[in-house]
C-alpha cells in the first residue's frame, strides 16, 4: 500500500460513514479505494484492474467510457446548472427528458414524476397512490403488499416496502405494509415443479388480499427480477398469475425497475420481458448510466388523469426533481441506447452468451444453482446440490467466493450464499470469458479451502 493510499484509508475511517456497513468492523478492515474507471474496468489506488461485474451498483449499463454523457453534463452545467420545478417552473432539458422517457416506456405511461433516487421514487409511489384513492373516494385503500427478500430502497418508507428483516429491526416501519413470499425456487420450492411453485407463491397475493380485505389494499409492488435480494428470477408462471390477481381484485401494480430497467433484461424494462402491464414504474440507476443521480416514477394515464382532473395540490416534491444536469445525462444515455441499438444487439448476442457461459459452472462441486436473465445472474454456493446443504454456516461460503473473486480481478457481490453479477451491457465475448475464468478461480479456491476436490 503506497503512502497516499494509507492516508486515504485513515481519512476514510475517520470521516466517512458508509452505507450498509458494520462501522465497528469496518474500522479494522482495509478500505478499497478506486480512482479510475474505463470501459468495463475499475482501478484501485495501486493501479490494480478489476472487471466491474456489478456495473457500479447495477447502474453503469454502458460502462465507464461514454464521452457523449460527459459532454451533455458539461454543456448543461455551462448553460443552466440548476433550476427548480416548483411554482409552475420547468427547465427545457427536464421537459425533454420527460418526453424521452414517455417515448421508451409502455403506452399507458405519458407522465413522469422526477426524484433523485429509487428510494425517493418508491416513497413517491406511496404518496401518489394514497392521493389517487382519496380522490376516488376510497380512503381506506392504504395498504401496500410487497415480498420478503425484496429491496425497494432504504428510506423508512422504501425500506418498509422492502422485505429485508435486518433493515426492519433497526427502525419502526410503516404500519400499512404487508409482505408475502418470494418466488425463490432454489431455497423455498422444496421438491415442487418450478411452474407449480410459481403459481403457488403468486397465489399468496390473493390469500393476503382475502385476509386484509380488497377494500383496504392499494397496491402490490415488486421487482420483475429481485436484484439485491439475490437475483431471484421468477418461474414463467409467476407474473401472469400476479397480473391476473391484481386486475381481478382492483389492486394497482407497481413494477420497480430500478435494477431491471434500461435494457438489463433484454428489453427496455423488465415488465416488457415478463409480459405484464404495471400502473406505475419506478426507475433510477441506469437511467443516467450512473453518471448523475436521477430517479422517478412513470405514472399511467389511469392514475394521472384522476390526479389532474379532480384538482387540489399534490403536496410532495424535491428540490432536485428534474435536475437539469441529471436530465441531460439521462437524455444522452437514452440516445446512446437507442441510436447504437445497444439493447437489441446485446440481447441478440452478449446476453445469451453470458447466460450460456454461466451455465458451464453448474457442474462445479460447490455450485448449487445458476440462475439469471439478460445481463444479471446469481450462483448459489452449496455443498450438496440435491439437499441444498450449504458449504459453511453464516453464508461464509459465499463471502469467501466474493473475496477470492475480487482478489483475482473480478468485482462481484455476495447476497447470503449467492454470488451476484451484473456486468455492463457493452462487454465483449472475450471479456465474458475472462469474467467466467476469474469466477471459476474463486470457486476453486473456496472449494479447496473446505476440502472439496475440484
Amino acid at each position: 500500500m503506497n503512502s497516499n493510499t494509507t492516508q486515504l484509508n485513515k481519512l476514510d475511517k475517520a470521516h466517512f460513514l458508509h452505507p450498509f456497513t458494520d462501522f465497528k468492523e469496518y474500522k479494522e478492515t482495509e478500505t478499497a479505494i478506486y480512482t479510475k474507471a474505463e470501459h468495463i474496468y475499475i482501478y484501485n489506488e495501486n493501479g490494480k484492474q478489476l472487471i466491474d461485474g456489478m456495473s457500479g451498483l447495477w447502474c453503469c449499463n454502458l460502462g465507464y467510457s461514454q464521452p457523449k454523457i460527459n459532454e451533455a453534463i458539461a454543456n448543461q452545467l455551462n448553460s443552466l446548472p440548476f433550476y427548480n420545478a416548483f411554482f409552475q417552473c420547468s427547465a427545457d432539458v427536464s421537459v425533454q427528458m420527460a418526453k424521452a422517457l414517455v417515448d421508451i416506456t409502455p403506452a399507458q405511461f405519458n407522465h413522469v414524476f422526477f426524484t433523485n433516487s429509487g428510494s425517493e421514487a418508491n416513497d413517491t409511489n406511496i404518496r401518489l397512490i394514497h392521493r389517487y384513492y382519496d380522490l376516488l373516494g376510497k380512503p381506506n385503500k392504504k395498504i401496500f403488499i410487497s415480498r420478503h427478500g425484496a429491496y425497494h430502497g432504504s428510506t423508512i418508507a422504501a425500506g418498509s416496502l422492502g422485505g429485508f428483516d435486518g433493515m426492519h429491526k433497526q427502525y419502526t416501519g410503516l404500519s400499512y405494509v404487508e409482505h408475502i413470499g418470494q418466488p425463490n425456487w432454489f431455497t423455498e420450492g422444496a421438491d415442487m415443479d418450478k411452474g407449480e411453485f410459481g403459481i403457488k407463491v403468486a397465489q399468496e397475493l390473493a390469500a393476503k388480499i382475502d385476509e386484509v380485505g380488497e377494500e383496504n389494499i392499494a397496491a402490490f409492488i415488486a421487482e420483475p427480477i429481485q436484484g439485491a435480494g439475490g437475483v431471484i428470477v421468477p418461474p414463467e408462471t409467476y407474473w401472469p398469475e400476479i397480473s391476473r390477481i391484481c386486475k381481478e381484485r382492483d389492486i394497482l401494480l407497481i413494477s420497480d425497475e430500478v435494477i431491471c430497467g434500461f435494457g438489463r433484461t433484454g428489453d427496455w424494462f423488465g415488465a416488457e420481458t415478463f409480459g405484464y402491464e404495471p400502473d406505475l414504474m419506478t426507475f433510477a440507476k441506469a437511467v443516467t448510466n450512473g453518471y448523475q443521480p436521477l430517479g422517478g416514477v412513470m405514472v399511467s394515464d389511469k392514475i394521472a388523469d384522476v390526479l389532474a382532473t379532480d384538482g387540489g395540490e399534490f403536496t410532495h416534491g424535491f428540490t432536485y426533481s428534474g435536475h437539469p444536469a441529471a436530465c441531460a445525462a439521462g437524455i444522452a444515455t437514452i440516445d446512446i441506447l437507442k441510436n447504437d441499438k445497444i439493447i437489441e444487439n446485446t440481447a441478440a448476442d452478449i446476453m445469451p452468451y453470458f447466460q450460456a457461459q454461466l451455465r458451464t459452472l453448474e457442474s462445479h462441486p460447490i455450485v448449487g444453482e445458476v440462475r439469471g436473465m439478460g445481463m444479471l445472474a446469481a450462483i448459489e454456493i452449496a455443498k450438496n446440490k440435491s439437499s441444498k446443504e450449504r458449504l459453511a454456516p453464516d453464508c461464509a461460503g459465499g463471502a469467501m467466493v466474493k473475496t477470492h473473486a475480487i482478489n483475482h480481478g473480478l468485482m462481484v457481490r455476495s447476497v447470503g450464499d449467492a454470488i451476484v453479477t451484473a456486468p455492463p451491457m457493452v462487454c465483449t465475448r472475450e471479456e465474458i470469458d475472462l469474467l467466467i475464468t476469474r469466477l471459476t478461480i474463486a470457486l476453486d479456491y473456496t472449494a479447496k479451502h473446505y476440502g472439496i476436490k475440484v
